[in-house]
């Protein structure tokens, strides 16, 4: 039973270190970058940065909106 136990301890070792030279080996090709985009896809970064931006670009639009009312009700106000 114990050489099931060593066994796996040693397998978990291999296939760490085949992954890590896996990800190393395609440093800075298309592979690695569609590598890094899918862990970004999975970890849910992508979304993150989607957000965000949709954040910025609400409050872009709220604001110009409001420099038009602004203005609308300035312009108004002199007639």
């Amino acid at each position: 039973m114990t050489w099931i136990v060593k066994a796996c301890k040693h397998w978990t070792l291999v296939l760490v270190l085949f992954a890590f030279l896996a990800i190393l080996g395609c440093e800075g090709t298309e592979t690695r970058e569609q590598v890094d985009d899918a862990v970004e896809e999975l970890a849910g970064k992508k979304n993150l940065d989607r957000m965000d931006q949709m954040k910025k670009d609400i409050n872009k639009a709220a604001q110009q909106q409001a420099e038009r009312f602004k203005k609308t009700v300035e312009s108004a106000e002199e007639k």
